[in-house]
């Protein structure tokens, strides 16, 4: 198995805290998929891909509805996607990805967690390129041969396919989710969900005294509304 497979069991360790914030979080991803291409979901296919996620975390279809409703009113604020990157004590790089409405709130609580946390805010490109910006689909496995699907993927940018007990992986470069998603879409897989990653290109074992000093500040960090998601170059505990 590759990185995209030790990165995927690594992180499956850490559930969403709430699913209230994980509501929140798709919600605002709703809103960004129809401001960019409209509510009709056959004709927008970052909205489909947000349905499907939605789906999988089990969002009621009302919810769904709504959130749709609401992002198709005019009065409905947009959302800006704004990366932050810094690091935590013992020099783990953290990447944050956040969906704001106000920028200057979001820069200053972000600030204010590393600074409380011993951590340093980093300018642009300070950390990303330790990252490799991917992106994931995850496959009903009915019917489907894991080996089979992997070489006919490559074909579309697909770097590595694994299957779990939760279905078939797809991971691939960040720009080929596109042409992932339309072909299997065409051929009539069901996609269960997708999404994108950034996957640590070397990741750094902690002692348990450090692993906690670079929880306190994650922890943090994750519960600020304005966060999507947390990467971060510490390698992760299975206990």
């Amino acid at each position: 198995m590759g990185r995209a497979f030790e990165f995927r069991k690594a992180r499956k360790m850490k559930r969403w805290s709430a699913m209230a914030k994980t509501f929140t979080r798709i919600g605002k991803d709703i809103v960004m998929a129809v401001k960019e291409g409209g509510p009709d979901p056959d004709a927008n296919s970052r909205l489909r891909a947000v349905i499907q996620n939605a789906k999988a975390a089990n969002m009621p279809k009302d919810n769904i509805e709504r959130a749709i409703k609401r992002a198709s009113d005019k009065d409905q604020g947009d959302y800006k996607e704004v990366l932050f990157e810094g690091y935590a004590p013992h020099g783990i790089a953290i990447l944050i990805e956040t969906a704001t409405d106000n920028n200057n709130r979001t820069v200053a609580n972000i600030r204010s967690y590393f600074n409380k946390c011993n951590g340093n805010l980093g300018t642009s490109g300070s950390v990303e390129f330790m990252f490799d910006h991917t992106c994931n689909f995850r496959v009903n496995a009915e019917g489907l041969d894991p080996e089979e699907l992997e070489l006919e993927m490559i074909d579309f940018g697909a770097e590595e396919v694994f299957h779990d007990e939760d279905g078939i992986h797809i991971y691939a470069p960040f720009e080929s989710f596109g042409a992932i998603q339309k072909e299997l879409e065409d051929r009539k897989i069901e996609i269960l969900s997708s999404g994108f990653d950034r996957i640590p290109q070397v990741t750094k074992p902690l002692s348990a005294e450090e692993a906690a000093d670079v929880e306190k500040l994650l922890e943090k960090i994750e519960e600020d509304d304005d966060v999507q998601n947390v990467f971060h170059t510490m390698q992760e505990s299975e206990e």
